[in-house]
């Protein structure tokens, strides 16, 4: 641990699930700084629990409705998105395809992105209107997708838009008019099968074939089904892939790289660097996603391995705000006999490239545990905030991949 990584004592005593736990806690479970190491699924599931607590949602209602920025700024980037209208009509249909001819995946992609601004607009504040459209693009698709399909970009979607689904499903599972068995049933036909086919077989390719975020993703939808689902091992099998996973999500092989800069920062070189920035900071928004899951079930990923994810974002963070980084030539297999390849520098591609996924880590690392986020902070507040979502960064796929809205979520 480098000294700019030293967290201030906690004098609490709990552990992160036990303050979970306790109903009292929840206006304290942000501010808890040294919480638990996770090692299996919650013995009772915390709801709503994946992106966002009860203590996100009530802090984001009461600073809105009192006009405080920054949630307010976020709160205005939030209705300004034309995915966020009461209005929107969803386009739920049997068959999704992603890769190859015939894709329509983009159906998908923009009822979830509508579907998740809709019910943030119904916890926030509080409008039916709101709700109604939320409930009625879920059951839709709940109802009508039976399968995805594809080349194998196919295990993309799966992973991509199941954790998103989920989420949403998450934040609507209270509401009456939503039909919460119908989404778990379809998450658990449709979705969770690809995503375990992925992390099993890897579409049948060397094992390093595939960047980080394809894992990332299958991960994030298997961990996502199985808080919505209450599914015990799906949980853990998610966890449990974190930890030591044979492909390159897993946090080692996702950062195989350690340095120390020279004001004495902790940085991890992230899998795909040498690929493009782009993806980089996908990983960014995939691997935060996980971790923010997984601690609002009260396990700690975001501290597993001394940080090591921490150590990634500040090193993507800090090339992708201006400044070099070191880097460590990257060699894996590739296809199926797993013919060897090389990076052997960074790559500028696409370098500073804006994804809402900053606020996330930076009010983590620096407001809830205490840390010094250097660069994660400058990404943030000097390039992204206040964060919009879903329809406001580009209209292919990639302005999609991050449901977003982290300033009016996660600020503190």
């Amino acid at each position: 641990m480098s000294r700019r990584e030293q967290p201030r004592p906690d004098t609490s005593g709990l552990s992160r699930r036990s303050v979970l736990k306790s109903a009292a806690a929840l206006a304290v479970a942000a501010s808890v700084t040294a919480p638990r190491v996770a090692d299996a699924a919650p013995a009772t599931f915390t709801h709503p629990g994946m992106l966002h607590n009860a203590g996100d949602i009530n802090r984001a209602k009461v600073r809105v409705a009192a006009g405080t920025d920054p949630w307010l700024s976020g709160w205005n980037r939030l209705t300004a998105n034309s995915h966020s209208q009461s209005t929107w009509t969803n386009r739920a249909t049997a068959t999704i395809i992603r890769g190859g001819d015939g894709q329509n995946y983009s159906l998908l992609y923009n009822d979830i992105a509508a579907a998740y601004q809709n019910a943030l607009r119904w916890k926030v504040g509080g409008t039916e209107a709101n709700a109604v459209c939320a409930a009625n693009i879920l059951n839709a698709w709940s109802r009508t997708l039976t399968s995805v399909t594809g080349n194998a970009d196919r295990f993309l979607a799966a992973g991509l838009y199941g954790w998103q689904f989920a989420n949403a499903c998450e934040l609507m599972r209270d509401y009456a008019g939503f039909d919460l068995a119908a989404a778990q049933a379809m998450l658990a036909g449709v979705f969770y099968p690809l995503n375990n086919s992925f992390l099993t077989n890897h579409n049948d390719a060397c094992i390093t074939n595939y960047w980080a975020n394809w894992d990332l993703c299958n991960m994030a939808a298997v961990l996502a089904i199985g808080i919505l689902n209450e599914d015990k091992a799906k949980y853990d099998q998610a966890v449990t892939y974190f930890k030591s996973g044979a492909g390159n999500g897993s946090i080692a092989h996702a950062v195989p790289y350690l340095y120390t800069d020279s004001d004495g920062y902790a940085l991890g070189q992230w899998q795909e660097s040498g690929r493009d920035q782009g993806h980089t900071v996908l990983g960014m928004g995939q691997l935060g996603a996980i971790c923010e899951m997984a601690w609002n079930q009260g396990d700690d990923l975001y501290s597993y391995d001394s940080r090591r994810f921490m150590k990634a974002a500040q090193y993507v963070a800090k090339y992708n705000s201006g400044s070099d980084v070191p880097f460590t030539t990257y060699t894996w297999g590739t296809g199926q006999s797993c013919a060897q390849s090389s990076q052997t520098v960074i790559s500028s591609a696409s370098r500073g490239q804006i994804r809402p996924v900053w606020a996330m880590l930076h009010f983590h690392y620096n407001r809830r545990v205490n840390l010094d986020d250097k660069y994660i902070s400058a990404m943030y507040y000097n390039l992204v905030a206040p964060e919009g979502g879903g329809g406001d960064y580009g209209s292919d796929s990639g302005g999609y991949d991050q449901l977003g809205f982290g300033t009016l979520m996660y600020a503190k």
